[in-house]
């Protein structure tokens, strides 16, 4: 097996929707939220919610780490980059998020800043031993995926004591955000929504394995299937939810068992204690302060820690009036309910985040969907 063409299949993709239509009551509505911005773009991309019946609806999450950095952390970064003379390394989507004052990292290139795109930490360590005239400033984010390479490069930093390079760490967790979603009257100024049951994020899943979900299956009865990023297996994911939900169960389910185990990887785990521990709380873009819910580098790395050593705080800037993607991540908004979608607001000009990432919800619904809701007789 290739592990994808088998999951793309034309006909197990009827039979499953089949199964879906023969599952939902008519006289029930299912809230199910894909909390990863790659199950939204599989959902989009194949045209998933075509194949649904009306009762079921799917809510787009804030599980896009792009999406949910907020502008006051871009603009330490840009700081960095214009102000202290560093060498700024980060991934690309991160280059065109939309910081203050109309700036962006992308921009602070073009007024002179040296950034850099990288495809990952390590590339920026070699920057750093390559340059040793320079300070090199690795701006790090992701959910607990991308999390142990930056743990690796802090360790290999150390391990080699390189004085000219450090991390800006904006590495987020999925549990909290999810439980800051169920509960948090925070977030409630964008609005209130119904959640039936969550599609548990797919390569998060294969760090911190299945048993996290178990919590929000007991404390909040909302089952969880944890589903990869192919159109079958979100597919089979929504059956799944549909099953436990009709016989009252709430339960955590591994529909991407071929990746996913209930322990998870544990010498990536064991990696990421050592290198960061907890935050008190860290500001989420659409989520606001969520305690609890990002890493911070440990105390032994300090010397590789970018906002140790530049002394760097971060301001709370508000979004974009004009933009939505704040009720969006939190789910309560549709990219279509933002008057600035694909009209002042486009992947080559964006004013808010979930247009810039491939794996924003604006970004995904520009690509694969902003054209099925015209009527055919105005195509």
């Amino acid at each position: 097996m290739k592990y994808v063409h088998e999951f793309r299949d034309g006909a197990l993709a009827a039979n499953l929707a089949a199964a879906i239509r023969a599952e939902a009551r008519p006289d029930r509505r299912y809230h199910l939220m894909e909390f990863c911005g790659g199950h939204t773009h599989a959902i989009s991309r194949y045209g998933i919610t075509d194949l649904l019946p009306p009762s079921v609806r799917m809510i787009h999450g804030p599980g896009c780490p792009v999406c949910v950095l907020p502008i006051g952390r871009v603009d330490l970064a840009i700081r960095l980059a214009l102000d202290r003379g560093a060498v700024l390394c980060t991934y690309g989507d991160c280059l065109r998020v939309p910081a203050s004052d109309g700036l962006s990292l992308l921009k602070a290139k073009a007024r002179g800043g040296d950034v850099r795109m990288v495809y990952s930490p390590a590339d920026a360590l070699r920057i750093a031993r390559d340059e040793p005239a320079r300070e090199v400033v690795f701006f790090a984010i992701g959910f607990e995926t991308t999390t142990p390479p930056t743990a690796i490069v802090l360790r290999e930093a150390a391990a080699l004591a390189l004085p000219n390079f450090s991390v800006l760490c904006n590495h987020v967790l999925t549990p909290a955000a999810i439980t800051h979603i169920l509960e948090s009257p925070e977030v409630r100024e964008y609005g209130t929504l119904s959640l039936d049951g969550f599609i548990g994020p797919a390569h998060v899943s294969t760090i911190i394995g299945s048993a996290p979900y178990e919590f929000f299956a007991a404390e909040y009865r909302k089952p969880v299937v944890i589903a990869g990023f192919e159109p079958l297996d979100v597919m089979q994911a929504i059956l799944m939810l549909l099953r436990q939900l009709n016989q009252g169960r709430a339960e955590v389910e591994n529909e991407f068992s071929r990746a996913v185990t209930r322990e998870g990887n544990l010498k990536a785990q064991a990696l990421v204690s050592e290198v960061f521990e907890l935050r008190r709380e860290f500001e989420w873009r659409g989520l606001g302060s969520v305690p609890y819910s990002a890493l911070q580098i440990r105390p032994a790395y300090a010397a590789w820690d970018a906002e140790r050593r530049y002394g760097l705080v971060t301001a709370q800037v508000a979004d974009n009036k004009a933009c939505e993607c704040g009720a969006i991540l939190r789910g309560v908004k549709h990219p279509r309910d933002c008057k600035a979608f694909g009209t002042v607001c486009t992947p080559e000009n964006p004013i808010g985040s979930c247009m810039v990432s491939s794996e924003g919800a604006c970004a995904a619904y520009y690509s694969y969907g902003r054209f099925r809701e015209i009527p055919l007789s105005a195509a």
